[in-house]
């Protein structure tokens, strides 16, 4: 075989001593392959380090065998951390991404997002827009191949033909807000991430639900937006409160950074926690269980995301009707709560 051009399916046949046609079984998982050919061929292909032409491939099967990821916000640790749980399902699963990222939120901007990904010839789009307005934009758009959004979404449209995959961010308010409640809190406050994003809508709305099925009066504090340095501006409004006594026992953070903010904010004004008052964040970000204190929050399984998002994906072709696949959250409890002094 000549050392100038990569092995060849041809190559990996004649090393095996089988057809082109039994190699190209193999490749595509066909079962009626006799399992000691099937090693052969296997064996081939691992001494000669052949790889599939995908290109030539998607020509035969008009399938490219790649999956086209949207996110808006992908510096954020929860679509982050959802493109990364996505593309390894969709690795396992033998397929590839290709990620478009939106830049602004207007149609002409998601709108070339979509054309982009289609072009390339995706099988299928996830969309990891956690915001209501872009997913009202990627309705408008329509695109000619199934797609799979990973977002809270409570207005789904009755005609969509969108599957809907999320971690019950209702529940994961719920939770949170219960804890505390069954701690002895009373005054609570929930420190709310941006309006108009799914997640931090639905945390608001079960805090409040929550706190009135107690007969206790809801305070949302808006940090418009999710940063540390935003949580930390919050903080020093809600610390000053508590230094003067008519402050909050205890706060929600709508994720882990605003909570890291608030922990700082909170130091800074000597209002100790969890002895003046409570904290939970949201996501269990990597080393949130390594602040002081160690940071009770509600972790989100992104990798569960990822793969019912992908599946959910590559079974759009075999089944058309819409689906919603909907993913429990878990309170973890550690030193930032305890209960009322």
């Amino acid at each position: 075989m000549p050392g100038s051009r990569p092995p060849s399916m041809a190559d990996v046949a004649a090393r095996a001593g089988v057809s082109h046609q039994t190699v190209s079984r193999v490749l595509n998982g066909h079962a009626y392959v006799r399992p000691d050919t099937r090693e052969r061929v296997l064996a081939a292909i691992e001494d000669l380090g052949y790889r599939p032409n995908r290109a030539a491939r998607a020509l035969v099967t008009s399938r490219t065998r790649t999956i086209g990821i949207l996110v808006t916000n992908a510096t954020f640790f929860g679509p982050a951390s959802t493109v990364f749980a996505i593309e390894a399902a969709a690795r396992a699963e033998g397929y590839f991404v290709s990620i478009g990222s939106l830049l602004a939120l207007d149609p002409s901007t998601v709108r070339a997002a979509l054309d982009q990904l289609i072009d390339q010839g995706v099988d299928g789009i996830v969309t990891v827009v956690p915001q209501a307005q872009a997913m009202r934009l990627v309705d408008d758009v329509a695109p000619p191949v199934p797609i799979v959004a990973v977002a809270a979404r409570a207005d789904i449209p009755g005609d969509s033909p969108i599957r809907y995959v999320h971690v019950d961010q209702a529940l994961g308010g719920a939770l949170a807000t219960q804890h505390l409640i069954d701690l002895g809190h009373r005054r609570i406050v929930h420190v709310a991430g941006p309006e108009g994003w799914y997640d931090a809508d639905q945390r608001a709305h079960a805090y409040v639900v929550a706190m009135r099925a107690q007969g206790a009066e809801p305070r949302i504090v808006p940090a418009h937006g999710w940063s540390a340095r935003e949580g930390h501006e919050v903080g020093n409004r809600v610390a000053a409160d508590i230094v003067r006594g008519d402050g909050p026992t205890a706060v929600i953070a709508a994720n882990d950074t605003l909570a890291m903010g608030l922990l700082r904010a909170f130091w800074e004004a000597g209002v100790r926690v969890p002895d003046d008052v409570s904290l939970v964040g949201f996501d269990d970000i990597d080393g949130s269980e390594f602040l002081v204190p160690a940071l009770t929050t509600v972790r989100q399984p992104f990798a569960a995301v990822g793969e019912a998002a992908t599946h959910a994906l590559l079974a759009a072709g075999e089944d058309a009707s819409p689906i919603a696949a909907v993913i429990p959250p878990e309170l973890v409890v550690r030193d930032s709560t305890a209960p009322r002094a």
